[in-house]
């Protein structure tokens, strides 16, 4: 039976915001069993927003928690960071609005939390085990979930642009997976875009140091793709840093297909309200201990 874990110890890092390009401090804490993750604003007083569906706000080109008229944006990244490499609990202290973007991926993170260290814990994890398939469209946008005994995503996009096309990705989420195949990946956007963006007072923080710019037939970046499907794959960064809103890690596979931050929102409401579509488990195999809720 799998423990909790958490962090060793603090660490901290400053960075940007990507959409109000605002400076921002970090610093992941420890915490206890049961806590998940907190992010704490303490430019207001140590206010706590838990990273829970309940609180998503908006999902635009970031997903944005809100409570108590409290935002907090762009967490799907650290939050991708921080399930990929199994912790359960953290403090995530912040004195501004916005995590900051880093490199455009969860590689940053993925080190922090590798420097800081994983500490086993004394309580079992609890799963969130799906029991029947949950679906969700919008148009060509669609994304489901239902029943495995591990935690899986096949992801597929499909942008009329030479650098990606159709691009299908198939993830499992295993020990070191999340570092190996998925973590670098950078967020990206069209040259196209930038003056809508802007005008809506989005990407003030953006550059080529934390986004793939393409423009209508190359990047603009000079470094190279990490990856020659870089894109797919920070399509399920970003799943995963969205489920973890879910509060648990999640036995499940994910089928997604031109999702995007709003898409998964409607999924794991969808997913939450459906009677007898998942239990809580305190054990990934298939003789597990379910939990009532």
């Amino acid at each position: 039976m799998a423990l909790q874990r958490t962090l060793k110890q603090s660490i901290t890092v400053s960075g940007i915001g990507l959409h109000t390009g605002v400076e921002v401090n970090l610093e992941l804490r420890p915490a206890p069993e049961n806590t998940g993750y907190i992010f704490v604003r303490t430019d207001l007083d140590y206010f706590e927003i838990p990273a829970s569906v309940e609180y998503i706000s908006h999902c635009s080109y970031a997903t944005t928690l809100l409570r108590k008229g409290v935002v907090l944006s762009t967490c799907e990244h650290l939050l991708s960071a921080l399930r990929g490499s199994g912790i359960d609990n953290c403090f995530i202290l912040l004195d501004n609005i916005e995590i900051p973007i880093m490199d455009g991926s969860s590689e940053n993170f993925i080190e922090l939390i590798e420097n800081a260290g994983i500490v086993e814990q004394h309580l079992p994890r609890h799963y969130l085990k799906i029991l029947k398939k949950v679906e969700f469209q919008d148009g060509d946008r669609k994304m489901s979930i239902e029943p495995s005994d591990k935690f899986e995503i096949e992801c597929v996009i499909d942008f009329k642009h030479p650098f990606i096309n159709r691009q299908i990705f198939n993830f499992e989420l295993n020990n070191g997976s999340f570092g190996r195949e998925i973590a670098s990946a950078r967020t990206f956007g069209f040259t196209t875009e930038i003056e809508m963006l802007r005008k809506a007072n989005l990407a003030l923080g953006g550059s080529l140091d934390n986004a793939i710019v393409l423009t209508p037939d190359g990047m603009l970046n000079e470094t190279p793709l990490r990856f020659n499907d870089e894109f797919v794959r920070h399509k399920i960064l970003d799943i995963i840093g969205d489920l973890a809103l879910l509060e648990m890690p999640v036995l499940g596979k994910v089928t997604a297909e031109k999702s995007g931050h709003a898409v998964h929102a409607s999924l794991m409401s969808k997913l939450l309200k459906t009677e007898g579509a998942w239990k809580i488990v305190e054990d990934s195999t298939e003789n597990s201990l379910a939990i009532s809720i």
